[in-house]
Parts: structure tokens; sequence; C-alpha cells
């Protein structure tokens, strides 16, 4: 029989994903929620069993439901400071490996699909000499629509802000739980602060496993850092994270892959 705890996380977890953002509690409830919300996230406990009368579904099931929520995310919508287009996610939705970035850009929001601009195309690349294609993983953003930044935006992006990236987090928190995967990389510091609630950029971030639902979790430069930084040093760091994601998933590296870049 579930516990109290856990009928209170897997009730507002619902809540949250079906887009409910306020719920009159009084402060000490509000702290005791607030806190196993936090707990829940960082090392979650099992959730409830569904009940019998509910439908299973697979994961592509659950992910075509959760595009169609995501068109009309009015947490997001309500905030006023995001563009309407939404942009999902694309690839594989049983990969071991799901790469997280931040927000899509001119190009992502002109063809509806994540990582396809400058950047994307040397995501590809790296994923390349990795020995994988975009269709063998998953990749999305936290953010699901790109950040406005008035009329005569044009081809300018920027970096989603804290309150874009909370309103969009019960989103990537599902398809999280829909794709199971072995392995998350956060791609950039907004993905990092998305997903783990951190305040601390990348270079402090880089060179650990962190954790997400469970899930081991690798954050790396964006790879729009790297067309920006075109050093020798900065290429070898994002590589030594793709490395170690080869390392955990146990695929074979070799000694050319391992002397990328020195």
């Amino acid at each position: 029989m579930p516990t109290l705890k856990q009928l209170a996380v897997a009730t507002l977890t619902h809540l949250a994903e079906s887009g409910c953002e306020r719920m009159a509690v009084d402060d000490e409830a509000r702290g005791i929620l607030r806190q196993w919300m936090l707990d829940a996230r960082k090392t979650p406990e099992p959730r409830p069993a569904a009940q019998p009368s509910e439908p299973e579904m697979s994961v592509e099931e659950k992910l075509v439901y959760l595009r169609r929520r995501a068109a009309d995310w009015k947490p997001a919508k309500r905030l006023g400071t995001l563009r309407e287009t939404m942009v999902f996610a694309v690839g594989n939705p049983r990969a071991r490996l799901m790469l997280v970035g931040e927000a899509p850009g001119y190009e992502e929001e002109r063809q509806g699909e994540p990582f396809v601009g400058p950047a994307g195309q040397l995501l590809t690349r790296i994923l390349g000499a990795m020995g994988l294609q975009r269709s063998d993983v998953y990749i999305s953003n936290v953010c699901k629509f790109r950040p406005s930044m008035g009329e005569n935006q044009g081809t300018a992006n920027r970096a989603p802000n804290p309150e874009e990236l909370a309103a969009c987090s019960p989103l990537i928190m599902a398809e999280i739980r829909a794709i199971q995967p072995e392995c998350i990389v956060c791609l950039g510091g907004s993905s990092a602060k998305g997903l783990l609630g951190t305040q601390q950029g990348v270079s402090a971030l880089r060179g650990q496993w962190l954790e997400c639902q469970g899930v081991p979790v690798r954050v790396t430069y964006h790879p729009s850092y790297l067309l920006r930084n075109e050093a020798l040093s900065a290429r070898r760091a994002l590589w030594e994270d793709m490395l170690a994601v080869m390392q955990r998933l146990q695929m074979p590296i070799s000694e050319k892959q391992q002397n990328y870049f020195r």
C-alpha cells in the first residue's frame, strides 16, 4: 500500500503535469510538501501502482499524449515571454541515451524539430564520432518554446529564464519517465538548471555524474559554445564528457576516439 508521502507526491506531480500552478495550503503543509517534492526530484520513491481501470500506454502513446499537452501548455503560455510555436522532441523513444538542450532557436522553430540549426548540425557530427545517429538517441529541450525577444526578433535567440524553465519543467520530467533512458546528457547551463534545479554553471558541474529522477546525468557544454569557442581545450572538454557517457553505456571506444582533440 502506498504511503501518504507517495500518494501526495504522485498527486502533486499529476496536478503539475495537468497545468495546475496553485493550491491553497497553510505554511506548515507548504513546507512539508515542498520538501517532499524536492526529495522526489532528487531520488524519487516508487510511484503508487496504477489502478486496474487505467489503460496501459506504450512509450509511443505517452509521447503522443505529451506532445499534444505541450502544444497548449498553459503554464508556459501564461508567461507571455515565449513564442507560440511548440517544438517537442525527436529520435528513438526507446533510446538508451537522452540529450536535453535548453530551448528551440530560430531554425528549430522554423523546422519544428530540436537541434537542426548550426549547433544541431555540430551535435549530429558529435554523435557520429560516438558511432551514433540521431535516430539512435532521443533529443529534447527543457523549454518547448523559443524565448521571445520582441516583435523584431528575427533570427536572434536567447536562453530561457528561470520562470520559463520552471513552467516547462513538468513536460521534460514526464518525458524522462516515459523514455526511461539509461543516461541523460544536459547540453548547456540552462538545461542543467531546468533538470537538476542547480544554479551552478557548466564548468562547475562537468566531469561528474549527477542524477535526475534516478537517471545518471552528465552535464556538458552546449554545441553552440563550441561554435563560439574554437579552442582545442573546449572541444576536448566536451569530448571527455561524451567518452564518459560511452563508458557508462558500455559502448566500444577505439584508440582514435580516445585521443580526439589531443
